[in-house]
């Protein structure tokens, strides 16, 4: 968290006023949500930490928000408040909570088996749409994206004969160990908070700041780089995009270092069907995509090249016996599969897409528009269907700088802010989503309810 108490303003905004926006809006949540105070106020029985799972607490709001049900882009919680849905599950349900098909699909398999360790009749049609949609010829299924990188790296490693691999300061690869480094005064150290972790991870990982060209290109001199793993955009704190000639630069320097390139399009999904290596024509060597690639069922998938497949083949029949530690038991199950068929060929489609793309635009403007008028120094960045407003200037260069430019305590006074207006987004860096479930009359609401809260705070 940045320090307040020697700071006068945080993103051009007076300490105070954040202060006493996120007391007033605390009042205004508890009282809309006393079933709920009641029941997960003081943390729900059993579980560590009174939740299921850690960050239900790391969310701004006094308590977690208990939901009741949640369908295509509106959430209902237990007190009956209707949520428009920006956050989409931090993206796991980016194209709408329960798309029909999928709930179908999922019914579907329900009564034929969960789990089997055998392929089914779904999985025989994933492999031709996965090679079509994302343009790579060989393809695995995880449960997450986090699975999917540590496979996609064990094989990097395995075919290179290399042990280090490159990271981008700022990046987002799920809770790989490797890639919880960050740079700090130029200098990489662990990610601070790290809980448990008695290694220096920086010995294995290599990091520099993304977009500069020049310090990539020294950190592959030594050719002792496996693999580079990097998302297309940062998406892990505030939005950066890549500089024109960027990725045309980290593509010809990795080859010519006979390093492999991984492309993890966990968050750039947004972007269109076949993620933002397609659209952009990138060409990686490795691809990861995990998340919404199942309508919301946990399930990852990764993928390699020919010449990878051929490496990695080679590779394979000469190591030792053994289990190769990769895959879990519940990888490539066959509710995995119908779900993500459905998804695949009813959900995510080009239409869908343009229909996203359409309405992330309106919304980009919108509160542009607002930060435009009331002076704000801050910005919105956006890719595809993912939008941010950002609370500094902008456009943002690398993760150093969007580090900096987080605004903790008036992110979450706004967050709420946006809550008790009927507006839900994502609680740690102020992204939003549009699905094809999102309606124009919610976009219009978030703007108006974003315009009221900056309004507010530059009174």
């Amino acid at each position: 968290m940045q320090a307040s108490d020697s700071r006068t303003s945080i993103g051009g905004i007076d300490v105070a006023r954040i202060a006493e926006l996120r007391e007033s809006e605390a009042a205004t949540f508890r009282k809309a949500r006393p079933n709920s105070e009641a029941k997960v106020g003081n943390g729900m029985a059993g579980f560590l930490g009174g939740v299921p799972m850690h960050w239900m607490t790391d969310w701004p709001t006094p308590f977690p928000i208990l939901v009741e049900s949640a369908k295509g882009a509106t959430i209902t919680d237990a007190d009956g408040n209707m949520l428009d849905d920006f956050c989409l599950g931090d993206t796991g349900s980016m194209l709408g909570h329960s798309p029909a098909a999928v709930a179908r699909a999922i019914r579907r398999q329900s009564g034929r088996g969960l789990t089997y360790m055998l392929p089914s009749e779904d999985a025989i049609a994933i492999g031709p749409l996965l090679q079509q949609r994302f343009g790579l010829p060989y393809w695995q299924i995880a449960t997450t994206a986090t699975d999917a990188n540590r496979f996609a790296l064990r094989v990097a490693r395995a075919v290179t004969g290399r042990e280090k691999i490159l990271v981008f300061n700022g990046c987002y690869h799920g809770s790989v160990d490797e890639t919880m480094v960050r740079l700090i005064d130029g200098k990489p150290v662990n990610r601070p908070g790290l809980a448990g972790e008695f290694r220096d991870l920086t010995r294995a990982t290599k990091i520099v700041e993304f977009n500069d060209i020049g310090a990539l290109e020294a950190a592959l001199g030594n050719r002792d780089v496996a693999c580079v793993i990097t998302e297309p955009v940062l998406t892990n704190s505030c939005m950066v995009l890549p500089e024109p000639g960027f990725h045309d630069a980290l593509r010809r320097l990795t080859r010519a270092a006979g390093t492999l390139l991984l492309i993890d399009e966990t968050h750039t999904i947004s972007t269109g069907p076949g993620g933002y290596a397609r659209k952009h024509g990138l060409e990686p060597d490795l691809f990861v995509l995990g998340k919404p690639v199942a309508g919301g069922v946990p399930a990852s998938i990764w993928g390699m090249s020919e010449d990878v497949a051929a490496l990695y083949g080679a590779y394979d029949r000469t190591k030792e016996p053994g289990y190769s530690g990769m895959g879990t038991t519940l990888s490539a199950n066959p509710l995995q599969f119908a779900a993500m068929r459905a998804t695949l060929e009813e959900v995510m489609t080009e239409a869908a897409y343009a229909y996203m793309d359409g309405l992330a635009r309106r919304l980009d403007a919108g509160l542009t528009a607002v930060i435009d008028r009331h002076r704000l120094p801050w910005h919105v960045a956006r890719v595809g269907a993912r939008v941010e407003f950002i609370c500094a200037p902008g456009p943002l260069r690398n993760g150093g700088e969007a580090e900096k430019a987080h605004a903790p305590e008036l992110e979450a006074a706004i967050h709420v802010a946006l809550v008790n207006r009927g507006v839900l987004i994502a609680p740690f860096h102020n992204m939003m989503l549009i699905s094809p479930a999102t309606k124009a009359a919610q976009v219009s609401r978030l703007i108006t309810a974003f315009s009221a809260v900056a309004a507010r705070l530059a009174a």
